[in-house]
């Protein structure tokens, strides 16, 4: 049996993507929402079984990882998120790299040779890798306004990840994967009216001008804190807001906070772009932290931490 286990992100989503397109298999997908990163636990692999994991972190996910190792399985990992100690297994074949401005799909996209590029575009702009995804449009010969359109897919794919649970979510991501291969490349997906591209833009549009409403915590020249509520609505927008965010002002850091129902703070973190470092440092400080150099959050942080996470946010980019 083989397991495909992604994130629930433009970037896992689009890793497996590419992946099928180029090597079609029959696989059990395993995903959700994009901060269910423990995803390794709910995939019981033996000896004859292959797994592909995409875009989760190998530090969250070791204990079940070596467990499939050494039951026999072969596991192979694709991923730029930190990974701590690498197993040292002849079942393991892993492909990680931390560098900030590189992606799981782009990692994909370097395996595949550059098979399905336009796709591996489209990720790096959805993980709002804007100046790489930016030279790998020109390289491609793209023309500006084509360049745009990938960057406003890659961002609607990217919003769809983001929720307490796939309730929140308009596709399910293993949905919106399923819809998504019957696509060769992203324009094709574009151009036709019944794709998720046409619902996720409608959707996002409303979403994004509720959040520019949004209280202001804290700020300076140097980090700024953002409030969210607690409705489905803040939940699915607090990424992209943040990237938003970071877009419109990168010499700064950002956080957005939406409300969990025990009334402690899903936090998201964007480094500052001329400085893509240290927001897994904020974030990892605190329980149910963690994340890359250039993007973290924080899945409960209890409200009486909240004076304390805008303490270390704010001397972390002082």
């Amino acid at each position: 049996m083989h397991y495909d286990v992604f994130n629930g992100d433009a970037d896992g989503v689009i890793a497996l993507l590419q992946l099928r397109l180029a090597e079609p298999k029959e696989s059990v997908l395993v995903t959700g929402v994009k901060r269910d990163i423990s995803l390794l636990k709910r995939v019981d692999a033996h000896s004859g079984d292959t797994v592909t994991v995409l875009d989760i972190s190998m530090e969250k996910n070791i204990e079940p990882l070596q467990r499939m190792l050494e039951a026999g399985a072969k596991v192979s990992y694709f991923d730029h998120h930190r990974p701590g100690e690498i197993p040292v297994h002849g079942g393991l074949d892993a492909t990680i790299d931390m560098d900030p401005n590189t992606c799981t799909a782009l990692l994909v996209d370097a395996h595949l040779q550059g098979r399905y590029r336009l796709w591996a575009i489209t990720a790096a702009y959805g993980d709002n890798m804007i100046a790489t995804a930016d030279k790998l449009a020109a390289e491609a010969g793209l023309s500006d306004g084509q360049a745009e359109r990938l960057k406003e897919f890659g961002v609607l794919l990217n919003y769809n990840g983001y929720g307490a649970a796939v309730s929140d979510l308009h596709f399910a991501p293993e949905a919106l994967y399923q819809a998504l291969k019957e696509y060769e490349n992203p324009f094709d997906a574009i151009a036709d009216s019944a794709s998720p591209y046409h619902k996720l833009k409608a959707a996002y549009e409303a979403d994004m001008a509720k959040a520019e409403a949004s209280e202001l915590l804290a700020s300076d020249g140097h980090f700024a804190v953002y409030l969210l509520g607690d409705a489905a609505w803040c939940r699915r927008v607090s990424g992209v807001f943040g990237n938003e965010l970071a877009n419109r002002a990168p010499e700064r850091a950002h956080a957005v906070l939406t409300l969990n129902d025990d009334g402690s703070y899903l936090v998201s973190v964007r480094a500052p772009l001329t400085n893509k470092e240290g927001a897994d440092e904020v974030c990892s400080a605190f329980p149910t932290g963690g994340g890359r150099k250039g993007a973290a959050g924080i899945n409960q942080l209890p409200a009486d931490s909240l004076d304390a996470f805008i303490r270390t946010l704010s001397e972390r980019y002082q």
